[in-house]
């Protein structure tokens, strides 16, 4: 699993129990794993299709850092597939999992499209071939 970004527990992302609100949470999942997608399918029309069952195992507090680890799973003709793992920098402890979540290409269409992906790719190897510039 690899971590791609890091948050700051805000007094604005908390609940009425003082802990990390779910729904700020959930809400930069779902940014961080789109932007995710994007990158790996090398589209900007991607959508969310499904986030399967969330598993909310410890929460945050304010001050606390948390982390958002994505990686991609399988990669369908005009879908990706991703797993999110969420966890306390501060304290060490998983704050959640997402097993799936499914973010599917689009045409110009709005229809779903190939996309030609089947791996993950990384930065390294996505700038590799391009000319350098002065």
């Amino acid at each position: 699993m690899n971590f791609h970004t890091r948050k700051w527990v805000k007094p604005e992302d908390l609940n009425p129990n003082g802990t990390l609100f779910g729904g700020s949470l959930l809400k930069w999942i779902d940014e961080e794993a789109a932007i995710y997608a994007i990158v790996q399918l090398g589209s900007q029309t991607v959508v969310t299709k499904l986030i399967s069952e969330i598993n909310f195992v410890s929460s945050a507090r304010q001050g606390d850092i948390i982390e958002l680890g994505i990686t991609a799973t399988t990669f369908g003709k005009s879908s990706i597939t991703l797993r999110c793992e969420v966890r306390n920098k501060i304290t060490r402890k998983s704050i959640l999992t997402i097993d799936r979540m499914v973010f599917v290409n689009l045409g110009a269409d709005g229809l779903p499209a190939p996309h030609g992906k089947t791996e993950i790719t990384y930065s390294r190897d996505r700038f590799r071939d391009e000319p350098a510039t002065a």
